[in-house]
């Protein structure tokens, strides 16, 4: 027996106790446990693997494949190691990474015993029904030339939603951006590309509420543990013989998810009510965020933004259109009018190439040129980014 300490993305340190299993069992009536191939990277999916490697009875080897360190900041002095590889090697798995450049992972080779010696990876293969695929917020789709090493009902995906709806690469943010009150996590058969991005039959589902003032990275832990708890579910029924699928319901109303981008993070005060850009901070802001455009051209970062509902009418006459703002003593943040009447509390912010700082403190540095009308009192003005420069 093989003790272990897992350091957990959720903040919480706890041991496992890991059997080093034999390859080759005695005679049982039972199928052989799952020799499982787990592709992931971030939390989610150490959230998943975490609550598999605790059900020791569904599998007897257990791989990981994940992204490949990277270096990040300005110079690249620090190196980004993913999540779940820190994970993985703590669990003393054997850990697997993908080339960095996205074209050449069609030619990355699935480690042994999934691809045996001597037969090709694009060859016509009957893999054993032992042999399973996992991926959990991977971020890369397989390419069909791995799909194919694995039995098609042996295929599956760990999905933050109640699918069909919000398929695609950031799930949990859109149902945060949209303001839905309930999410899910789906197990889902991996289909090939062509026959649709997240639309394989479903092997079980999971509901959670969303509560009031979720943020992206509790709602997503809160997510992936029970994805992982649904998955170890699945394959206990799979190894007992009571697994069934649905196929997925066709509803092209069904909301969508593609990847977050910068425009997700772009503050337009002139369309956005104050209760919108609340919700994109809760959904991307642990990636990118929320910034608006000063009338000097420069980017500042809204930071801890929150819908405000007690001002006073003083304060709602001196912010006379959309984009202005104050700051505003009694709060200690910069008050921002936003689309219908409704109104944005800042407390800190960050000027581009500048630190983070209390509202108060940038407050005092604002110079004339970024008031609504240019001089040494009055509102700011805010822009939206696709305003013509002057």
């Amino acid at each position: 027996m093989l003790r272990v300490r897992l350091t957990l993305p959720f903040g919480r340190s706890v041991g496992l106790t890991a059997a080093r299993r034999v390859v080759g069992r005695a005679y049982s009536s039972k199928p052989d446990p799952f020799k499982v191939l787990f592709f992931g990277r971030d939390e989610f999916s150490c959230g998943v693997l975490y609550q598999l490697l605790k059900a020791q009875d569904v599998w007897q080897d257990l791989q990981v494949v994940t992204q490949p360190d990277t270096k990040t900041g300005r110079r690249g002095f620090k190196l980004s190691i993913s999540p779940l590889k820190l994970l993985a090697e703590d669990a003393q798995l054997n850990v697997h990474t993908i080339p960095h450049e996205r074209s050449e992972f069609k030619t990355f080779r699935a480690p042994p015993p999934f691809l045996p010696s001597g037969v090709s990876q694009d060859a016509t293969y009957q893999p054993p029904s032992n042999y399973l695929l996992i991926t959990a917020s991977f971020g890369r789709i397989l390419p069909n030339s791995l799909l194919h090493l694995f039995l098609p009902t042996r295929r599956l995906n760990v999905h933050p939603s109640l699918l069909p709806a919000y398929r695609g690469a950031a799930p949990i943010q859109h149902a945060l951006i949209d303001g839905q009150h309930e999410t899910g996590v789906c197990v889902i058969e991996m289909t090939e590309r062509k026959k649709g991005i997240d639309s394989g039959a479903i092997w079980g589902t999971e509901r959670l509420s969303i509560p009031e003032g979720a943020m992206f990275p509790t709602l997503r832990d809160e997510l992936a543990v029970k994805g992982g708890r649904l998955l170890v579910d699945t394959l206990r029924n799979m190894l007992a013989g009571k697994d069934t699928r649905t196929p997925q319901g066709v509803d092209p109303s069904a909301r969508r998810a593609p990847l977050i981008t910068m425009q997700d993070s772009a503050v337009d005060f002139k369309v956005m009510r104050a209760e919108d850009i609340e919700r994109r901070h809760r959904a991307v802001s642990h990636q990118k965020p929320m910034t608006t455009l000063l009338k000097t051209q420069r980017t500042l970062q809204l930071h801890e933004p929150a819908v405000i509902t007690d001002i006073p009418a003083s304060v709602k006459e001196h912010l006379s259109t959309e984009g202005t703002a104050t700051f505003y003593p009694p709060s200690k943040a910069l008050i921002v009018r936003c689309a219908g009447d409704t109104y944005l509390s800042v407390p800190m912010v960050r000027q581009q190439d500048r630190h983070l700082l209390k509202a108060k403190e940038w407050w005092n540095g604002v110079k004339p040129e970024m008031r609504l009308v240019e001089g040494a009192e009055g509102p700011i003005q805010f822009l939206p980014f696709d305003t013509p420069t002057p």
